[in-house]
């Protein structure tokens, strides 16, 4: 981890906005932390005590003239609901020197900030990030629509799946690549996180529709989106990383064609098109074959799948693509099983699949893979 012991404002936490006690508080860095201060100085417990909810009242009350509160917006953002937690904790205390502990606790959150090398997770607020999945199971209930995301195209992945990535893989300003891009999914959300994002897309009229797409989308961040339309297994990006002075990317996201379950078109050179599954296999290993040496070392690697049947036979195409994943220079990090409702083919044919399903003596995909690797 990496410690910076000088204070960096602002102190950014995501927030999922579900309440207005979640919200984001600008707050003045200097007098909390002298107020902080002042209330674990105090030598007897009541004493401290009734410093500590004073605080807390300021900090649930909706009066923002108090001087704890920084009305230049250079202060420090932190989550009300969780700072009120942690100062009713200190309230709660049954010794002098455990209240005194969780002061100081609270202190070096506001002052320091320690996240790792691939994401800008502040591990010193960890508890005001609860966007950030980090069970190996995923439930979305719905899509995420809004802005320039589309569910018109047939086969892409839900936006939460490239946010969570993200999240957890990639720093601000850092570079993304997404070598099947289709509809835009990974680059709406590079724009709406801050990353910069390069997709590859097989199709020249899907490639043109999409970079049309992806401008519609606002850009607060200031951030590149480019889009190249090409074979993901041999375009030549070089010419583009120097034109945009990339060296590397730091994050890679695969969502190919779960083989032949949509065939998006003959071509050839269409995974979709592969006629057997081991060609599938192959050509998929050649898109991280051209894709690996872009990535930076020690970054990480998605790639979202899922299994299909065969002639009534369960393929495990989701295992044996990431049996290809590490037949190169990478280890697994992450096994993810993502729940999904309905493919949109089977949207409006559910109790005709059930009756399938019956019938046949199998089950009805519910899920798929999120398959994360690192680079070594």
């Amino acid at each position: 981890m990496s410690k910076n012991r000088k204070p960096r404002l602002p102190i950014e936490a995501h927030s999922n906005g579900s309440a207005a006690n979640h919200l984001s508080i600008n707050l003045n860095p200097a007098r909390l932390l002298a107020r902080l201060a002042e209330a674990a100085a105090a030598r007897r417990i009541t004493t401290l005590k009734n410093k500590a909810a004073a605080i807390q009242q300021t900090i649930n009350g909706d009066d923002q003239r108090d001087e704890l509160f920084s009305a230049n917006g250079d202060g420090v953002r932190l989550r009300r609901d969780v700072l009120s937690a942690e100062l009713e904790q200190v309230v709660a205390a049954r010794t002098l020197e455990r209240a005194r502990y969780y002061l100081k606790r609270l202190a070096r959150g506001v002052e320091d900030r320690q996240t790792s090398t691939v994401n800008d997770i502040n591990l010193r607020r960890w508890k005001e990030y609860d966007e950030v999945i980090t069970d190996s199971l995923w439930v979305e209930p719905r899509r995420d629509t809004a802005g320039a995301h589309t569910s018109a195209y047939w086969g892409n992945f839900i936006p939460q799946i490239p946010r969570q990535l993200m999240l957890r893989y990639t720093k601000q300003n850092d570079w993304v690549l997404d070598c099947f891009l289709g509809s835009g999914t990974t680059l709406i959300e590079c724009r709406r996180l801050g990353r910069n994002g390069i997709g590859v897309e097989l199709n020249t009229d899907v490639a043109r529709q999409t970079r049309r797409r992806i401008g519609e989308e606002s850009n607060p961040h200031h951030v590149r989106t480019e889009v190249v339309a090409g074979d993901a297994r041999r375009v030549k990006l070089r010419r583009l990383f120097d034109r945009v002075g990339v060296e590397r990317v730091q994050m890679v996201i695969l969502h190919p064609p779960y083989h032949d379950i949509i065939a998006f078109s003959d071509r050839a050179d269409d995974l979709s098109a592969a006629q057997t599954t081991e060609a599938f296999l192959q050509m998929f290993g050649e898109v991280i074959d051209n894709a690996t040496p872009l990535l930076e070392d020690g970054r990480y690697l998605a790639v979202v799948i899922g299994d299909k049947y065969e002639r009534g036979e369960w393929q495990p195409l989701g295992f044996r693509c990431m049996e290809e994943v590490l037949k190169r220079a990478y280890r697994l990090k992450s096994i993810v099983v993502k729940n999904f409702d309905a493919t949109r083919a089977k949207r409006d044919q559910k109790q005709l699949w059930r009756y399938r399903a019956l019938a046949g003596g199998f089950y009805v995909f519910k899920h798929e893979y999120v398959l994360l690797f690192q680079k070594k």
